[in-house]
């Protein structure tokens, strides 16, 4: 194993800064690019006593109803249990401006939630702290990596899923979002997703998409209602994906409240795999999102990025794992 020796010839510094930064001596004031030079010597060497770096959490989210919040709040979990036990330190912003401005005291971010931010901003944060990972989304992929769930794998899963099963009408409910860069469209990439791969199985389901709006409650619940209002019951879709498991709590309420039968008048199945699911009426198939390998990665993609001043950008994409519960059960292999 690489001494702290090597470490400061490499990073050219005394053998004493080393000591006391990889110590986390609180006391020790060093530049950030010291501190980042030292970080990647001792990464490149392979030091396995490197557990002192500074990383900030850029975490604001935009005002989201409690129950859409679960997800990041999880997310936020993940990342303070893997740093427990890979030993950076964390130190959360709740402003991208309260960022920039205590940069130089960090070593790289990670950035959880659905806030959007300008140009200007994302141009600031870039020149303060060049390093940073965002999960969930990204909005500078030219500037920062990301890892995201495969969104788009997931939806032709799911039609997969529902034609195997025999569905022939199947729906489609969701919301507005981001998709990758400084794009607020129409369509969030499930939305995109789920046409295309509908369009290339030849599914003639265009009048049962309905996205627009908030991924909330209220909103699934809405949306659910104009698809009820819009169609005869026997021009109703026979399943239902929806984007998000907040949106699917909403759609169950005014299926149940239409006197559809769950899964037996349309199976539904979601995204997300919240506690919630467990406890609605029925209980809700959905998508399970990993947490834990979206955090870890996250991590290591900004470790790598830091210690080999990586300057192209990486953009991984986690996959998904239904979890079957009453809404919709796949038949069982022969």
């Amino acid at each position: 194993m690489a001494t702290r020796k090597q470490i400061a010839e490499l990073a050219g510094v005394s053998q004493a800064t080393v000591s006391r930064l990889l110590n986390g001596d609180a006391k020790l004031r060093i530049t950030a690019q010291t501190r980042r030079r030292i970080m990647r010597a001792a990464a490149q060497l392979g030091y396995t006593a490197f557990t002192s770096r500074m990383i900030a959490v850029l975490n604001a989210p935009p005002e989201i109803d409690e129950l859409q919040d679960a997800y990041f709040q999880s997310l936020r979990e993940e990342l303070r249990t893997a740093a427990e036990e890979q030993g950076p330190t964390l130190a959360f912003f709740a402003s991208i401006d309260e960022l920039i401005d205590a940069a130089d005291d960090y070593d790289g971010f990670i950035a959880i939630g659905p806030a959007t931010f300008t140009r200007e901003q994302l141009g600031q944060l870039r020149r303060a702290l060049p390093y940073g990972t965002f999960i969930d989304t990204n909005p500078a992929p030219d500037w920062f990596d990301s890892v995201r769930p495969d969104l788009s794998q997931t939806m032709l899963d799911a039609l997969d899923a529902l034609q195997g099963a025999g569905h022939t009408r199947i729906g489609f409910i969701g919301g507005i979002g981001a998709i990758m860069g400084l794009h607020n469209q129409p369509e969030d990439i499930r939305t995109l997703a789920f046409t295309d791969w509908s369009r290339r199985l030849h599914l003639d389901n265009d009048a049962l998409i309905y996205a627009s709006g908030p991924f909330t409650v209220d909103n699934g619940r809405a949306l659910a209602e104009r698809m009820l209002a819009q169609h005869s019951p026997d021009a109703l879709p026979d399943a239902l994906v929806v984007a998000s498991d907040p949106m699917a709590v909403g759609a169950l309420q005014a299926l149940a409240a239409a006197s559809v039968r769950v899964p037996h008048d349309m199976a539904v199945v979601s995204v997300d795999n919240l506690p919630i699911c467990q406890y609605t009426a029925p209980a809700l198939s959905s998508f399970d999102i990993d947490r834990h390998e979206l955090v870890y990665t996250a991590l290591e993609t900004l470790t790598d990025a830091i210690a080999r001043d990586r300057g192209t950008r990486r953009h991984i994409l986690i996959s998904t794992k239904l979890i079957c519960r009453a809404s919709f059960q796949p038949p069982q292999p022969q």
